[in-house]
């Protein structure tokens, strides 16, 4: 660890630089009070109590603690209506449950105070000034800070190397990531003391660092903003891009989705708050869309309106799946091939026996008839530029994104030479395989490679800075953000050069330095070593 010494007054525990002492002192915790009893605070104290800690819930409003021992007692209750906990440990987790009521009601037995007031910097600041005259020198000091950093609020303490922040999610009790955040001044064994806590509890610690965003909102930053500029060049809708990113990526929940559910008001800021914290850094640049539909009042959900509409407060109305034209022309297709080209291996021979198993005549050959559609598959180029490489006839070629291996959701690709009758057949062809059909505009990168390559862009820039192990990258982003894999775990999926031949292709295409590869890819691209591993730095060959 390289945060910081020991407190200056003892708080380091007996035996805390010998292995094991993180493990000894989050086993030999007792007592933790929550301040605070909001949602945040009651998920916590309910965690914590239901792991075999005391909690003594504090809040400046009685009334406020009175509401959430009644709260989480109620969840205990519904804990074992529902089978998942025994009377006799839920009984017990009540008896656990400790209403105190002021913050500062003396704190002697307290092994470790968690605040999870509103976010507010003087706020925190005042707070932990006074828990420090008040809590004996063995207590811990953590914040649930979800976006102010831990630094700056333990520069209001005499000792801030007793202060560190442990970020719950919410609801805490089913969200089981916490990000663990040293402070620049935390002392050395506190992070894996409060990491080894969060274990006891039935949770997963990953080592967050203290910079905008932390790591969950860092690493989410690669997927949103992507997606509105995307909206931004009107290459497509946002509920193509939601569907491409739910079908093809296998995102439970699309971005315009996700940004509708946690309000554009909420979002947008955290977005500026990430990219003005890196000083601008263009991989992260939020997007005049928001900013744009922020200050429309389309909030999402809470407002009944966002990307999508929710009548009455519901569930969001999404338009219906595109139906193949009724007029479209019965003509053959030729898929193009060439992996040295940027297309995808293997294309002609799934794509065709897809579509021929459809009753589609797929032609083969050296080159197209007359008549018939050209499907390209490139990555990170777009069609049309694919079409004039080739030789090909732009006015009835179109690009099929082959991420994802065609096995879900097609994407037809569209430029402006398209011929339009050429184009329906296309669209028809593609709809008689039963697959869904999204249509976008040819750009240059389809929509789902552009979604991908940013997620993992941004991710490998977070190990490039040594921000977080690759580890807890991946961890955080499953964990946090419900990925089906983690950004970086899926860079090596797919395979980094193929991730960087998309970042390059975009780079190449828009100018546009967001598109910037990362140095952790295009080293361990060039080098074959997997995104997953950090390989050997130099101090290792000093250690």
């Amino acid at each position: 660890m390289v945060h910081g010494g020991a407190g200056r007054d003892g708080a380091e525990p007996d035996g805390a630089g010998r292995d094991g002492a993180a493990e000894r002192w989050a086993r030999d915790v007792r007592t933790l009070r929550v301040i605070g009893a909001g949602a945040m605070g009651r998920g916590i104290a309910q965690l914590a109590a239901a792991g075999g800690v005391t909690v003594e819930l504090a809040d400046v409003r009685p009334e406020a603690v009175r509401d959430a021992v009644e709260h989480v007692s109620g969840m205990f209750d519904r804990l074992v209506a529902k089978g998942r906990m025994t009377a006799a440990d839920a009984a017990a987790a009540k008896e656990r449950l400790r209403p105190v009521g002021e913050p500062l009601t003396p704190l002697g037995e307290c092994d470790l105070v968690v605040e999870a007031v509103r976010e507010d910097m003087d706020t925190k600041r005042e707070l932990f000034a006074a828990l420090e005259k008040a809590c004996p020198p063995k207590t811990v000091l953590a914040t649930n800070t979800s976006s102010l950093p831990v630094t700056a609020i333990g520069a209001a303490l005499a000792d801030p190397s007793r202060l560190a922040g442990l970020h719950f999610f919410n609801p805490v009790p089913l969200m089981r990531l916490v990000e663990v955040i040293p402070g620049a001044r935390t002392a050395g064994w506190i992070p894996d003391a409060l990491a080894a806590l969060v274990r006891r509890l039935g949770h997963e610690p990953v080592r967050a660092p203290d910079a905008p965003g932390f790591l969950v909102n860092h690493a989410g930053r690669g997927l949103v903003t992507e997606a509105l500029q995307i909206l931004a060049e009107g290459a497509a809708e946002p509920v193509d891009v939601d569907r491409i990113a739910r079908d093809v990526l296998g995102l439970k929940m699309g971005p315009c989705e996700l940004l509708d559910l946690t309000g554009m008001d909420v979002s947008h800021p955290v977005m500026e708050s990430v990219w003005t914290g890196f000083y601008t850094e263009p991989r992260l640049r939020p997007s005049r869309v928001g900013r744009a539909r922020l200050e429309a009042g389309l909030l999402g959900r809470k407002t009944g309106e966002g990307f999508y509409a929710y009548p009455d407060g519901g569930a969001k109305r999404e338009p219906a799946e595109i139906t193949p034209p009724a007029d479209a022309e019965r003509r053959p297709v030729w898929i193009h091939e060439d992996a040295a080209g940027g297309g995808e291996p293997g294309a002609r021979e799934t794509l065709g026996a897809l579509l021929a198993a459809a009753d589609v005549e797929v032609e083969s050959g050296d080159g197209p008839s007359d008549r018939a559609v050209v499907l390209v598959t490139p990555y990170g180029e777009p069609g049309g530029a694919v079409a004039v490489r080739e030789g090909l006839p732009p006015e009835r070629t179109l690009s099929v994104d082959p991420l994802g291996g065609f096995f879900t959701r097609l994407t037809l690709g569209v430029h402006p030479a398209v011929d339009r009758a050429a184009g329906r057949s296309a669209v028809a062809a593609l709809a008689a395989t039963g697959r869904p059909v999204s249509v976008v505009r040819d750009g240059p990168a389809p929509v789902a490679q552009r979604l991908l390559a940013s997620v993992v862009n941004v991710a490998c820039g977070i190990a490039e800075q040594g921000l977080a192990r690759p580890a807890d990258i991946d961890t955080a982003v499953r964990l946090g953000l419900g990925y089906p894999r983690g950004p970086l775990e899926w860079g090596d999926h797919v395979g980094a050069e193929t991730v960087l031949d998309i970042l390059e292709g975009l780079s190449l295409g828009t100018g546009d330095p967001r598109y910037r590869p990362s140095t952790w890819l295009t080293e361990r691209a060039g080098l074959g070593l997997p995104l997953t591993e950090t390989g050997t730095r130099p101090a290792d060959l000093l250690s």
